[in-house]
């Protein structure tokens, strides 16, 4: 008789030992949603030009890349839980700066502080959730992590509609929001994790390894940068001025992205990634020229979630492709590398787009996101013609926990993660 399998822990057993930790995540994205929608508007009230306001999304992912080069030392030397509260108290203080200090100067750096602080705290929370799962359970943690995430989120933007983007109420109640998400943490019976370890990052190694997947990550980017940090404001001038349908908008974009990543990801394990990369771009383009035609009506809301759909899953499917390339070794390594690429992608790509609004009003956002579509399609049709897609035995499945907003956590258990998703 075959040996029975022991069965698979319920729901609540699997998620209770994890409870702190997603609860922190809550309070954590759904203050992070009010900043995402308050300030690009407070910003555009005072009067800094498209340009300043790009150079606030700059700042952001600026301080995101020097996070994630810097802040696991933190970790190693405080541990998670004292880093998380730190690094915390200083995000919840930054974000009351913004409305005491109207100092475009000032505002870029609190972006960048807030960039770091966030790089850790979701390295904390993200390396906690690795070090938990395993085989068994990985799945629902994950989609769990990523539900949670994608409902505060667009419950921190609803938020922010209820406030009056000139006034300092919006900026609080983030604040107030990001603090609580040191309490659960602070108090939590779980054990940390292990220290972490410290991990090469060589871009030249992995531009070797995959040129297409490599430049993809820094194209999206420059697209993703664009999109965070000024669909706002030129969604709320298309509505009108209003922040509710800014806060539609961007809530419609996110969830279409949030819904698309799993299945585009599974449908790139059976066909060629780069093939998946050239339709999803193409696409974007073209939808996000959909949407051009739709500001400012109810349409709008239906083109956000389908140009979401189809542009924000892109950078796990580049990434996907480089990780087929890329020995078992050095997985964590290119995953972290992977990430401060397309870091530093948005970084450039929001102040460029900003110069596309300057030029063209609201519409330039999209034509700028339509430009460097086309680029990246030009770019992967280029190197079709010269490397051959990946054999099947030696490609990777798609793993969300890889492809998630931190990538440079436990190395061991990203690791195994990945390990046990190659076929």
């Amino acid at each position: 008789m075959a040996e029975q399998q022991s069965p698979r822990p319920g729901y609540r057993a699997v998620i209770l030992p994890i409870s702190a930790l997603l609860m922190a995540t809550a309070f954590l994205i759904m203050g992070s949603g009010v900043q995402v929608l308050a300030l690009p508007i407070r910003a555009e009230i005072l009067q800094f030009s498209n340009i300043t306001i790009g150079l606030l999304g700059t700042g952001y992912f600026a301080g995101f890349v020097v996070g994630c080069l810097f802040d696991p030392r933190i970790v190693q030397m405080a541990g998670h839980i004292r880093t998380f509260a730190a690094l915390v108290a200083v995000a919840s203080a930054v974000v009351l700066l913004h409305a005491i200090v109207r100092d475009p100067i000032i505002w870029i750096l609190c972006r960048f502080l807030t960039g770091l602080c966030f790089a850790g705290i979701s390295l904390v929370l993200e390396s906690w959730l690795h070090d938990y799962a395993d085989n068994t359970n990985r799945g629902v943690v994950m989609s769990t992590y990523v539900g949670i995430n994608l409902t505060v989120m667009t419950i921190g933007q609803m938020i922010a509609t209820g406030f009056e983007p000139s006034r300092f109420e919006a900026l609080a109640i983030s604040s107030i929001l990001v603090s609580f998400a040191a309490v659960p943490i602070a108090l939590t019976r779980s054990a940390q994790p292990a220290p972490m370890m410290q991990v090469r990052l060589r871009p030249r190694y992995l531009f070797q390894l995959s040129p297409a997947g490599f430049v993809g990550c820094f194209l999206i980017g420059m697209a993703h940068g664009a999109f965070w940090t000024l669909t706002p404001v030129v969604a709320r001038s298309a509505g009108g001025g209003s922040v509710g349908y800014a806060a539609w908008f961007m809530s419609a974009a996110v969830i279409g992205g949030a819904l698309a990543q799993a299945p585009l990801g599974k449908i790139s394990d059976r066909m060629e990634r780069r093939v998946l990369l050239i339709i999803i771009c193409g696409l974007s383009a073209l939808v996000g020229l959909v949407v051009i035609q739709t500001l400012g009506s109810s349409y709008a809301h239906w083109a956000a979630f389908f140009f979401g759909a189809v542009t924000l899953p892109a950078y796990a499917v580049a990434a996907a492709h480089v990780f087929d390339f890329t020995p078992k070794e050095d997985i964590v390594e290119a995953s972290s590398a992977l990430l401060m690429v397309n870091a530093a992608g948005s970084a450039i790509g929001a102040p460029v787009s900003a110069g596309f609004i300057d030029l063209m009003g609201g519409q330039g956002l999209y034509w700028f996101n339509a430009l460097v579509q086309v680029v990246l399609i030009g770019y992967v049709v280029w190197r079709m013609r010269i490397r051959e897609a990946p054999s099947e035995d030696i490609k990777v499945g798609y793993d969300f926990a890889a492809t998630s907003p931190v990538l440079s956590s436990s190395a061991s258990d990203l690791e195994r993660g990945l390990g046990n998703g190659r076929r």
